[in-house]
């Protein structure tokens, strides 16, 4: 019987090839339909992994948390519908623009803030959802938690200001679970300068300070791995040649393709090549493409004012980490007011967008996003570029707007062509891989090497 079922299909074979002219049959073109099917089953075998969602901590309370959908971009109800497995939370920390402010008083101020954002992450894993999402410190745990169908959160500290010039601070975040840490945010810091620099040629160390140099060694140390984002690149090049382990940039993307200074030039991502770092291409709109970005966002404004004056909305100061009237910090009450008309204008004002805007001026969108992974696997391989989003720290684009939507980037890459192994590479396998590295070197220091 098997032997008669092999001629059948013998048979209709050669028919086959014969209604062909005797070539090879050729294989039917993927419909999107198959497309979104097969980027589906990647994307669910792969481990998913944002390496920049910022927090605030007043969402980890008993009474408000991650564990409804506040309307942020990340909680668990967000990265469970988009399958998001790894959410990297930030410990932020602003900080002084001037040299004189950098006092004792500011830096226990800017420490007890950070300490803050830690707790908050550990009362998540500990107290509020313990059986949905699980700390991570290395990447056998994110393997582990990931495998038991767990969400992931990692620790990243965005800004070394809190640790002041104690140094003994950075093996106390280390031991709340920091795995990375950048030297600088949007202004000069005690331990380097920040790429903001570029926009007044006003430098405070002309890259890295000695205690700057001396933070990387105890980051080498412990086993932290160096973020690059936001410092000068003088000071990022400085990074690279004294780190005795890869470095990351947790959140950036190629300055050739979107030419902003929060961005990475080709001698910066060389230089990272060469250490075996990764870059975590950032959706952040105005660095992907700041041009799109402007006639878009300048377009939609001009519709919101309109709107929002005919719903008699009063429409000042900005989300986020923004600012009230007369450039005060925001209240939470004023942020939550400002938030809601938002939502109602913006939702007033969407068919107008849709109809007026969208055609002539659209948003900056994933696929803008998979440009720079494009040119950044071309420049320096593919083995050294991930993907971040910087959610809830104003980050987002059209089609990835929220952790809900994350499906969408490796839809994109799909469709590009990229394979499983390759799409896996950067969602995780890339990041993890340096995380290795950093903490293989650790131990070797650890151990007298």
């Amino acid at each position: 019987m098997i032997k008669q079922h092999a001629k059948v299909t013998a048979l209709f074979a050669a028919l086959a090839l014969a209604a062909c002219g005797g070539g090879e049959i050729a294989d039917a073109p993927e419909t999107e339909a198959q497309l979104v099917e097969r980027a589906r089953g990647i994307h669910e075998r792969v481990i998913t992994l944002d390496t920049h969602n910022d927090i605030n901590p007043s969402n980890f309370t008993a009474e408000r948390n991650y564990t409804t959908d506040l309307g942020n971009q990340v909680n668990l109800p967000k990265m469970e519908a988009g399958g998001l497995d790894v959410s990297w939370m930030i410990v932020y920390t602003g900080q002084p623009r001037q040299a004189d402010d950098f006092t004792s008083a500011r830096y226990a101020a800017a420490h007890q803030s950070a300490m803050n954002h830690f707790e908050a992450i550990h009362r998540l894993v500990a107290e509020i959802a313990p059986d949905r999402i699980e700390l991570a410190l290395t990447s056998d745990d994110v393997r582990r938690i990931s495998a038991a169908g767990k969400k992931v959160v990692m620790i990243g500290v965005e800004n070394a200001y809190p640790v002041g010039t104690d140094l003994s601070n950075i093996e106390r975040f280390y031991e709340m679970g920091a795995r990375y840490m950048s030297l600088a945010h949007n202004g000069h810091s005690q331990f380097s300068d920040s790429n903001t620099g570029e926009g007044d040629d006003v430098w405070l160390h002309n890259g890295l300070s000695d205690l700057g140099r001396e933070a990387i060694a105890e980051m080498n140390r412990l086993g932290i791995m160096v973020d690059l984002s936001h410092p000068s690149k003088e000071a990022n090049l400085q990074t690279i040649a004294l780190s005795r382990a890869p470095v990351i940039g947790s959140h950036s993307a190629a300055r050739a393709v979107g030419d902003v200074s929060r961005n990475m030039d080709d001698e910066l991502l060389m230089a990272l090549k060469e250490n075996g770092g990764v870059i975590q291409t950032v959706a952040f709109s105005s660095y992907v493409n700041p041009v799109k970005n402007t006639a878009h966002n300048e377009a939609v404004t001009a519709i919101t004012n309109e709107v929002a004056a005919e719903m008699g909305i009063e429409m000042g100061g900005r989300g986020g980490r923004g600012s009230g009237r007369g450039g005060a910090p925001m209240t939470p009450e004023q942020r939550e007011e400002f938030m809601a008309n938002r939502a109602r204008v913006m939702e007033a004002a969407a068919p107008r967008i849709a109809a007026e805007v969208d055609p002539v001026a659209p948003a900056v969108n994933v696929s803008d996003v998979a440009d720079h992974i494009d040119y950044l696997v071309n420049l320096i391989g593919l083995e050294h570029v991930g993907i971040s989003s910087d959610f809830d720290g104003g980050g987002g684009v059209e089609g990835w707007s929220d952790a809900s939507e994350t499906f969408n980037v490796t839809l994109e890459l799909a469709r590009r062509g990229y394979t499983e192994e390759q799409i896996g590479m950067m969602w995780s396998g890339n990041l993890l891989r340096v995380l290795d590295e950093v903490q293989a070197v650790a131990a070797e220091i650890q151990a007298g090497g």
